[in-house]
């Protein structure tokens, strides 16, 4: 995740004094917030994406969370948390006494057992179990959850604060089956008192709620199927704040002086990769016919054609200003080369052209633009055939998901603050991304990382995994972004959504 973040508000509009508080007007009004990202589920056992989670920061709660711009996690639902002395493999966290459900019900030590084992036990698809790799048992005793570990794990914490960590009401939720309907029982900021998938959600101040954070004005966030329409709604005036993405030549177009609305560009980690099917089968398998690919990629040409320059190159699994961040792919593939790219091919006895699936989500950004570039640089050298199509998104992540797509290009914002989810998740064995990649020097990389509680120690052990990564090419980097928030000129707070570690903290819009 982003370790480092910068924060440079382009433009502010001045108001007067008798502006800075919210209006009787507008006070009690709700704001509607435009997104292009999609919840895939409500249950938090049954999601791992970013729409999903940017929801469950607002209307559940994980015992810990963090700061606005923070990188260490901070009690939520929880009064403390800390590993045992001398030990990175037991956890324990005290549950704060007056947390109720949004029935009324009060939260137990076993709502948090419960949330955590049922993550493992259902152990979907496209969910996150994978964090909790390393997580053997949870104990709860009165208002007392201890974690038990299977191995060192310093991250652990980091996990807990994510969407993973969500904590459900165990009398509502079934323990080994994800929950049907649209119904939420959480604990967060937010109550969700209105869904209609793919259109929009309507979230109503908890007034129950205690915690890390303070509740806010009612929201109404809207999901649009596209860039294009979610600037049409913009302009529109049909939102008052605009959140990943807008289109790449409307940002790369940002006006500062424009008094009309106010723009947040932060500095941050998200990043695109192209995965890839190593499984025995898949005319991807062969190591070689990969490392082709990468001596075919042109990621400046990506950048400056498809994004309009609002992405940078990215020659790292882990991306610029984070621990471990190298440029592995630059030093082993630094230009494109169509005659090394043909070597490897004809050295590894492969029929030219190779032909291979490329999928994408549709609905993703500028996904499908994306897709016919890469479909042009790699059949421009004659020696590979791409059949690209878009899915819907929930299609889309079960079918990587299964292992029926040969290649496909999946955003990735970071799940905590810290080099490892841009590991364990995309390279590790049985990992996130379905790639059927498996290294034991990889694994041994990851393992050996998470038995230091000083993070900054991590560095060479990160540096030497992205090498193995290079020399494999179960995935290429492609480019990391920056991050941008619009508002409307009397909407204030919009900085909160892209500040840097992966809360979307809704509470934070106000009206100026």
């Amino acid at each position: 995740m982003r370790i480092l973040v910068t924060l440079l508000v382009l433009a502010v509009v001045a108001v007067g004094g008798w502006q800075l508080l919210p209006s009787q007007e507008t006070s009690d009004a709700t704001i509607k917030v435009g997104t292009t990202d999609t919840v895939t589920s409500l249950d938090p056992a049954g999601a791992y994406d970013a729409g999903s989670w940017a929801l469950f920061s607002n209307v559940f709660q994980s015992l810990l969370t963090y700061e606005p711009g923070g990188v260490s996690p901070v009690p939520d639902a929880a009064k403390s948390c800390s590993f045992a002395k001398g030990s990175l493999t037991t956890y324990t966290c005290e549950l704060r006494d007056d947390l109720t459900f949004t029935d009324g019900g009060k939260v137990t030590a076993e709502d948090v057992k419960f949330s955590f084992d049922r993550v493992k036990k259902i152990n979907s698809d496209v969910g996150p179990a994978s964090l909790f790799s390393t997580l053997k048992s949870v104990d709860a005793k009165g208002m007392t959850v201890t974690f038990h570990l299977s191995s060192p794990d310093a991250t652990f914490p980091f996990k807990v604060a994510t969407g993973a960590g969500s904590i459900v009401d165990h009398t509502r939720y079934p323990a080994d089956a994800l929950r049907k309907g649209n119904d939420v029982d959480g604990t967060g900021p937010y109550e969700l008192t209105g869904y209609s998938k793919g259109k929009k959600v309507v979230l109503s101040p908890n007034s129950g709620y205690k915690g890390a954070v303070a509740t806010g004005a009612p929201i109404e966030l809207r999901y649009f199927a596209d860039p294009e329409a979610l600037e049409k709604a913009w302009k529109a005036k049909e939102v008052q704040a605009a959140t990943r993405q807008l289109p790449p030549k409307t940002l790369a177009a940002l006006n500062a002086s424009d008094p009309d609305m106010r723009v947040t560009e932060a500095d941050s980690s998200e990043t695109r990769n192209l995965y890839f099917d190593t499984r025995s089968g898949s005319p991807l398998h062969d190591t070689d016919v990969r490392k082709a690919l990468a001596w075919l990629i042109d990621r400046d040409q990506l950048a400056s054609t498809v994004y309009d320059g609002t992405v940078e190159p990215l020659y790292s699994l882990i991306p610029t200003g984070i621990t471990g961040h190298t440029t592995s792919f630059f030093d082993s593939y630094p230009a494109p080369d169509a005659k090394k790219a043909r070597k490897l091919l004809e050295e590894a006895g492969v029929s030219i052209p190779v032909s291979f699936t490329y999928g994408y989500g549709l609905g993703s950004g500028s996904a499908a633009a994306e897709a016919a570039e890469l479909k042009r640089q790699l059949e421009a050298s004659g020696l590979f055939k791409v059949n690209v199509k878009g899915y819907e998104w929930t299609d889309f992540q079960k079918r990587w998901a299964t292992g029926k797509l040969d290649a496909y290009a999946v955003g990735w914002v970071a799940d905590y603050p810290d080099p490892d989810t841009f590991a364990a998740p995309l390279v590790g064995t049985d990992s996130t991304m379905s790639t059927g990649y498996s290294n034991k020097k990889v694994d041994n990389y990851i393992a050996r990382s998470q038995q230091f509680a000083d993070r900054s120690r991590v560095d060479g052990d990160f540096r030497d995994l992205q090498q193995v990564v290079a020399e494999d090419v179960p995935v290429i980097p492609l480019w990391q972004r920056k991050e941008y928030v619009v508002t409307s000129s009397d909407v204030g707070g919009g900085q909160y959504l892209a500040d840097g570690n992966g809360v979307f903290r809704l509470w934070k819009l106000d009206w100026i």
